[in-house]
């Protein structure tokens, strides 16, 4: 594991996050309630919020590689916070209850504006919004003790949230997805690389070197380069047509072409060649 740079323990972003810089730009980000399989508090997505927000202006961070402390990745809704929101006898039922639905869906669309590609190490189990944290992230590799579920259909919620409906069947296609949304049933490992719902599956001890050897792999190649990859690759995964995906892609060809790697790419090629003539 690359030597940390300049370790940070959370501090500004709550105690049940952890972020440390690593050479090379890679930046891990630690979700940090073991004891609760990192299920997601009120005060955590809080916390994330800010943090991820704070990564999107970070020019120094080139890749974000996001795990669990302990045994789980992230069990999703802490559902002992489940009897009441944040500021209900004051808001209301439905408003209380609204703003906290879309405080824990925005941490989706922050994870997928960021610059940074996000790649989830995923430990443990990732369930309902733990599995919609693991699908925001460009890349996953899973442990062999990883499990996925679309959780709260088990529990008399839709299935539908934090993105789960939208971004699911783009990874395992829409049977595949329907079946997991409606059974809530868990995806153990081995299926989960099966069904592509992630990369690979390693053991357990080499989730975390894995998955920063991919980041290590990214964070080589030209940051802006990188940073118009992920956003036209999310953005042709909506577009209307082959004819549209091929406009962006042309334009974002152009514009990258300012930044004058290419044409170092080619007199490094050429001066290569000359010296092995």
């Amino acid at each position: 594991m690359t030597q940390a740079t300049n370790a940070q323990d959370g501090r500004g972003f709550g105690d049940h996050l952890q972020l440390e810089r690593l050479d090379g730009g890679i930046v891990l980000l630690r979700l940090n309630r073991p004891e609760r399989l990192n299920a997601l508090s009120d005060e955590m997505v809080a916390d994330l919020d800010p943090l991820l927000a704070s990564l999107a202006h970070d020019d120094t961070a080139r890749v974000v590689v996001i795990t669990g402390n302990g045994r789980g990745f992230c069990a999703g809704f802490d559902l002992s916070l489940a009897a009441t929101a944040p500021r209900q006898d004051e808001l209301g039922e439905a408003a209380a209850w609204t703003a906290r639905q879309e405080a824990f869906a925005q941490l989706v669309t922050r994870m997928r504006a960021l610059r940074q590609p996000v790649i989830a190490a995923v430990n443990g189990p990732a369930n309902g919004a733990g599995l919609g944290l693991a699908l925001a992230a460009e890349i996953r590799y899973a442990g062999a003790s990883a499990a996925f579920n679309a959780a709260f259909v088990k529990v008399g919620m839709s299935s539908c949230d934090i993105g789960v409906s939208w971004l699911l069947p783009r990874c395992v296609g829409l049977s595949r997805s329907f079946e997991m949304m409606l059974t809530g049933r868990v995806v153990d490992a081995a299926e989960a690389e099966r069904i592509g719902l992630v990369t690979a599956t390693v053991p357990d001890d080499q989730l975390l070197p894995r998955a920063l050897a991919t980041a290590r792999e990214i964070a080589a190649n030209s940051s802006f380069a990188v940073w118009m990859t992920k956003r036209g690759g999310w953005a042709n995964a909506e577009a209307s047509s082959l004819q549209a995906a091929i406009e962006l892609e042309n334009r974002t060809q152009i514009l990258t072409r300012t930044t004058g790697e290419l044409q170092r790419a080619a007199q490094a090629l050429v001066t290569r060649r000359r010296n092995k003539a």
